[in-house]
């Protein structure tokens, strides 16, 4: 399992919030929906990114932007054009005067605006991801607050695909739209490490690289395992004193930090499963007893894995924090549903 494969299995979509938008100018929505991670593309016209504090950025039709959570932002035609329509947490789309128009300008399945279109009109399609796993949390804190591939990296014949399904009510559409959904997301972050100018962090980076690369993928692989510096280094093929040197240039941290690091990040994770016991978590990650996993956990997180559990978070484990600007790429050179019935139209 290579890092990038690793760090995806988090963030799966399940029952995500798509939406197709029609608008017509002048049109700005002020998302205040705190979801930790949404997706947009232009079909047709282009719209502006507004993050609060930063700077605008242009989406152009076939791009595909990344917006990182839970921070409000505004989308619109212009940088200048007035909130018309605000999204809130629980969906509801009002206007500054405190109309609901969530029902109002529905359109049909997922699809909502102006009943009216024209040459002017924007189409847009978003999803949002909305409880992205404990691993998931790992790679979504690296992102940047905003990062955009542009249409011609993107997977037109995807975003096709997305188009055609967004407003489709076959049987077991949200699985199809979930997973098209993780699909985009993927091209996105596969760009992002090689960017020239990439504000991935070395970590994400890392994978490509001939020493710490293969030890990472070792690590991922086997978390359960109990590895030492001298048996990674033979497998990776290099000295002890190479690979322990190398992997704290490249990751800041030696490889059993790291390693205690994944292991706490698989352990939240596999806690929040209905059926798990810290017994059972313990060994899975490598851990020989729950009273090992519980004083590792609460030395890095300050609470037990019951306390955890019970709904506690604790600070992050793994990697910390990356940037909170803006990053888009450009190839290769690579610059920087439907999903509960209460309403069927879900709004991005």
């Amino acid at each position: 399992m290579d890092m990038l494969t690793g760090l995806l299995e988090g963030p799966q979509a399940r029952g995500a919030f798509l939406l197709k938008s029609v608008l017509n100018p002048p049109w700005a929505m002020r998302i205040e929906d705190r979801a930790p991670l949404s997706i947009a593309t232009m079909v047709r016209g282009s719209a502006w990114l507004l993050p609060d504090g930063g700077e605008p950025v242009l989406v152009a039709p076939g791009d595909v932007a990344l917006v990182r959570g839970p921070d409000p932002y505004t989308v619109a035609d212009s940088p200048d054009t007035p909130v018309t329509v605000t999204v809130g947490a629980d969906q509801r789309c009002n206007t500054p005067e405190g109309e609901d128009v969530t029902d109002s300008m529905a359109l049909g399945v997922r699809t909502w605006g102006a009943a009216h279109q024209h040459a002017g009109s924007a189409v847009m399609l978003s999803g949002t991801y909305q409880a992205p796993s404990e691993i998931g949390r790992r790679l979504l804190g690296a992102l940047p607050k905003i990062l955009v591939r542009p249409a011609k990296a993107a997977d037109a014949t995807l975003i096709d695909l997305l188009a055609s399904e967004i407003s489709s009510e076959e049987p077991g559409q949200e699985v199809v739209l979930d997973r098209l959904l993780d699909l985009l997301l993927i091209g996105v972050l596969r760009a992002w490490p090689s960017a020239a100018g990439s504000s991935a962090p070395a970590w994400f980076r890392a994978q490509s690289d001939p020493v710490v690369g293969p030890a990472l993928r070792l690590l991922h692989e086997s978390p359960a395992h109990a590895w030492t510096v001298a048996e990674l280094a033979v497998r990776v093929g290099v000295s002890r004193a190479s690979l322990a040197r190398r992997f704290r240039e490249v990751m800041g941290e030696p490889p059993v930090g790291y390693l205690t690091g994944w292991r706490l990040a698989l352990a939240a994770d596999m806690l929040r499963e209905p059926d798990a016991t810290v017994e059972r978590v313990a060994r899975r990650v490598g851990y020989g007893s729950a009273f090992a996993l519980s004083a590792a956990f609460k030395r890095v997180r300050g609470m037990s894995p019951q306390a955890f559990r019970a709904g506690g978070s604790g600070p992050e484990a793994g990697p910390a924090p990356g940037p909170g600007g803006t990053v888009v790429l450009s190839p290769p050179e690579v610059r920087p549903g439907r999903g509960r019935e209460r309403p069927r139209v879900r709004h991005r």
